[in-house]
């Protein structure tokens, strides 16, 4: 059933933008963080903790940050906002892996790799370290702009000298790696990452002025977009624009390619740490696109800005599926959503009106794929061809599976659900993954594409 509808969904043409950047990698070792503690102090670096820094402007802001993604277990991003820190981490830290990152890049690779008809990606800055990232498949273009007209060319022909590159820092952490914070001994509960996301003026996130006009060309020649990138977005900027500039731009953008063609859009939420442009973010795009993916962090950061601050404080105290659940709904109906798909390490869950087209058995086949499709990711450190798609059929689903579906049970039988279809399916989850960088993106694209991919068999896109 999921290879065939992997087979359905490799027929879809995709655009997705905005976003890619180079990842370093750093794959942690216990020892490494003994001795970034040792280097400030247990004392210092605990009360640096307990302040909780929402960026990062000093090398003990990052220590502090990291120390606390280790101790929960809990896969964490925070900016980056002195672009001086370059050299401290460069003497602190021999990167392991340099790589395709940002969610544009990460699934534009994907669905190249995967064979799908056609992937158009887009990101307003493309360096040429930048450009070959980009996997080299004939299926994979980035539009470009040639005597007045649209062209399409791979990304390796396509690049600009003297274009702005972004890296990402991106440390990866094990279950089980320990070290001490003074007398306090840790060991890392979940597998996961830490990202220190650069955030610098030089890199925006918008649709360049003489591609614009081609958006609704690019719209009619896609089945579906992924858009992803907005937590780049600064409220404000030393040349006077601001973040309601950049999401007035964006909300054109969507427009635009909905314009010949209602092509479906999907908004791929990254943590935003500063509450009001989250909420900026929030109220401007979601009511203009059709489905969103986020995971259950990102869904209480959202119901916080929407001014659902108890139930937002349930989901990050207890984790329970009928807080995210409620939480969904009120999503949904509030942003007037088609479809919301949330991801965590245990499950994966669709919330829609009781009118989508697809029934709750299909909708359980799209998560399905996706969490296949997460599983040899996260197997393999990369998805490169469609046979690789079929190694996450071989990881079993989490432990706590069962569990999941009880709860999720009690759940409906607590909320009112009538005029919803709400589906949940659990993970599959890799003891031991090579990486779980881009594993959520991965999730959201397979979902996405798949629903779309069933949509169109019913004559529904």
């Amino acid at each position: 059933m999921v290879t065939g509808l992997m087979d359905e969904a490799r027929k879809l043409s995709i655009y997705t933008a905005y976003n890619t950047n180079v990842d370093a990698i750093t794959y942690l070792k216990g020892e490494t963080v003994q001795r970034l503690i040792d280097e400030f102090g247990a004392d210092v670096v605990r009360k640096r903790m307990d302040e909780y820094p929402r960026q990062i402007n000093e090398p003990l802001d990052f220590v502090a940050r990291l120390v606390h993604a280790l101790k929960t277990g809990k896969p964490m991003a925070v900016p980056l906002v002195n672009e001086e820190l370059h050299t401290w981490f460069d003497s602190h830290f021999d990167y392991d892996v340099e790589r395709m990152g940002g969610q544009a890049g990460i699934i534009a690779n994907l669905l190249a790799n995967l064979d799908f008809r056609r992937v158009t990606v887009y990101t307003p800055h493309l360096a040429k370290k930048q450009a070959m990232m980009f996997v080299p498949k004939r299926n994979l273009f980035y539009p470009v702009i040639e005597d007045g007209r649209l062209v399409l060319k791979h990304p390796h022909e396509a690049y600009r000298e003297g274009d702005p590159i972004k890296v990402n820092r991106i440390f990866e952490f094990r279950a089980g790696t320990t070290f001490k914070l003074g007398n306090e001994t840790i060991t890392v509960p979940f597998s996961g990452r830490f990202i220190v996301s650069a955030r610098f003026e030089s890199i925006r996130i918008y649709t360049e002025p003489e591609l614009k006009p081609f958006l609704p060309a690019i719209g009619q020649m896609s089945d579906g977009a992924i858009l992803s990138g907005y937590q780049g977005i600064k409220l404000r900027y030393s040349d006077g624009k601001d973040a309601n500039h950049y999401l007035r731009e964006a909300k054109k953008d969507i427009l635009l390619l909905k314009r010949e063609r209602d092509v479906k859009v999907h908004l791929e939420f990254a943590s935003i740490q500063n509450r009001e442009l989250r909420k900026k973010v929030i109220y401007n795009l979601f009511p203009l696109v059709d489905s969103v993916g986020m995971d259950e962090a990102e869904i209480a950061h959202v119901l916080n800005a929407l001014g659902y601050s108890k139930l937002a404080d349930r989901i990050f105290t207890y984790n329970r599926i009928e807080d995210t659940v409620l939480g969904g709904k009120i999503l949904i109906d509030e942003m007037n959503l088609e479809i919301l798909q949330i991801h965590t390490i245990y499950y994966i869950m669709y919330i829609t009106h009781a009118d989508n087209p697809l029934n709750e058995e299909e909708l359980r086949s799209s998560l399905e794929l996706a969490t296949t499709l997460a599983a040899a990711r996260a197997s393999l450190g990369e998805v490169s061809s469609q046979e690789d798609f079929k190694v996450g059929l071989n990881v079993p689903y989490n432990e706590r599976g069962e569990y999941v579906k009880l709860r999720f049970e009690e759940a409906k039988r607590r909320l009112r659900t009538r005029e919803y279809k709400v589906v949940i399916i659990p993970t599959r989850l890799v003891k031991n993954p090579v990486s779980t960088v881009g594993l959520g993106d991965t999730i959201s694209a397979g979902a996405f594409t798949s629903y779309l991919a069933m949509l169109r068999k019913k004559g529904a896109l």
